[in-house]
């Protein structure tokens, strides 16, 4: 059992990823935030007035994530970290969680440079190497959206060099997040809406 977990409902309207079993891990050692999580993906959409008019320092999609989640008690985090040899003691600092809930990280990577990814899946790894957290969740966006952008007059803010499902899947498959499990949503056409 792996995404056959997830509803049909969020199989169907998402890409999904998914890395060392975090499936299996989330529904059964997470249930409740397994249930935060199946809850954002099946109640979310996307506006195209987010991508008409032009963001600023969060994007709307990370912004309307981040607002459902910390409303069920999940937060943004830091984690103190550092290394201890004899009584030296080096800072070790690690990337703030967009999203954290008992174990759990969630990042939102909607549009940015396609090096966030490798930044939050180091972090994955360390956190997880540190026992900090027991899986990871990245939320995306699918390749195809690319068309929704163009077809707005939007495709160089969206282009190449950015988030998205291609840009992932390889450094995951390459190790990025080490033994860290992983968990992929790409966010896909069928969530897009034009009313609003």
């Amino acid at each position: 059992m792996g995404i056959e977990l997830l509803p049909q409902s969020i199989r169907q309207n998402y890409e999904i990823y998914e890395w060392k079993h975090a499936c299996a891990i989330l529904a059964n050692d997470f249930p409740k935030e397994w249930q935060d999580i199946t809850s954002l993906l099946s109640d979310f959409y996307f506006c195209k007035s987010w991508i008409t008019v032009g963001g600023g320092r969060k994007s709307k999609v990370a912004e309307t994530i981040d607002h459902y989640l910390y409303k069920r008690d999940w937060i943004e985090k830091e984690f103190l970290t550092s290394v201890k040899v004899d009584e030296h003691v080096m800072d070790s600092p690690t990337h703030k969680i967009d999203c954290y809930k008992n174990h759990v990280a969630l990042e939102i990577e909607w549009n940015n440079k396609d090096p966030f990814f490798d930044r939050d899946l180091n972090n994955f790894r360390l956190l997880f190497d540190l026992r900090a957290i027991s899986v990871g969740i990245i939320i995306t966006r699918c390749d195809h959206l690319q068309d929704i952008f163009d077809s707005l007059g939007r495709g160089s803010s969206y282009g190449a060099s950015t988030t998205h499902m291609s840009k992932l899947l390889p450094r995951i498959e390459g190790g990025g997040g080490g033994g860290c499990p992983i968990l992929v949503f790409g966010i896909t056409k069928s969530l897009y809406s034009e009313e609003c």
